[in-house]
């Protein structure tokens, strides 16, 4: 098996890839905690294995993408003392198809370029990846395999809170389309006002993308909650919910094979 990690800034989640069965057969979703205690994370991590029947010595190897810089380092301590296998951690100095063509490839989230990796190795070609995290981004990879640019903008549930945090008199609500585009009471008009807003800012910025860069791009939309804008479904090639899990796999192994060269 191949484990891959991905760490962002709301949960990290723990993908388990069975070559026999060419799939992810078990993910593993945790909070992300600035705090990192240890001995949480083994407690979880060894639950979820006893409960699915999987075992340490399954894994082979592991990669690992992290966007919280404070929990790199014991994360990979513990995963190396755990599992006792390699681990790479994705940078952006990996060896990879993808070639970052900005100001500051420095700058680019590892999340972001696994999700290029395997959206360009898989889908072949230039494509628009929407990923649908704590923040909203949109990745522009050309057909030479380079990442021209990203676009970032608050995600789904950061709106949601950010109005349930500075208003006095707006609740938090769950992150469900309603009927009408017209809100009705406050948690319909919440509702409505993100959820359809968000549908008309992703078309608005494919949009703006395509009239700046004439491409027949593929669009492919990645995230947790990549599916819960029904009304996107026609501006989307591919719903790849395992995007970024593929990248890191991708991008592990690729280093894996070139440093034993």
């Amino acid at each position: 098996m191949f484990l891959s990690i991905d760490v962002g800034n709301s949960n990290m989640v723990f993908g388990f890839y069975d070559p026999e069965q060419d799939r992810w057969t078990h993910q593993l979703r945790l909070p992300t905690r600035g705090d990192m205690v240890l001995t949480w994370l083994e407690k979880n991590i060894r639950l979820y294995m006893l409960e699915n029947d999987l075992k340490a010595s399954q894994v082979k190897a592991v990669g690992i993408s992290c966007v919280v810089p404070v929990i790199t380092k014991p994360l990979i301590k513990f995963v190396e003392a755990f599992f006792d296998k390699p681990v790479h951690l994705v940078h952006v100095k990996s060896q990879s198809q993808i070639r970052v063509n900005t100001k500051n490839p420095t700058e680019i989230g590892t999340d972001l370029l696994a999700n290029a990796e395997a959206a360009f190795q898989i889908y072949q070609g230039p494509c628009i990846i929407v990923d649908f995290g704590t923040a909203l981004t949109f990745s522009v990879i050309n057909k030479k395999g380079e990442l021209l640019g990203v676009n970032i903008v608050p995600g789904l549930e950061t709106a949601i809170k950010s109005l349930f945090m500075h208003t006095a008199k707006l609740p938090e609500v769950k992150l469900e389309l309603p009927s009408s585009a017209i809100g009705k009471d406050t948690v319909h008009a919440i509702q409505a006002g993100i959820l359809y807003g968000f549908a008309g800012l992703v078309r608005g910025m494919l949009s703006s993308i395509r009239a700046e860069i004439p491409l027949e791009f593929k669009v492919i939309a990645t995230g947790g909650l990549s599916a819960i804008l029904t009304q996107l479904k026609e501006e989307f090639d591919v719903i790849d919910k395992e995007l970024t899990l593929n990248g890191i796999k991708l991008i592990a192994e690729k280093n894996f094979k070139n440093n034993k060269a």
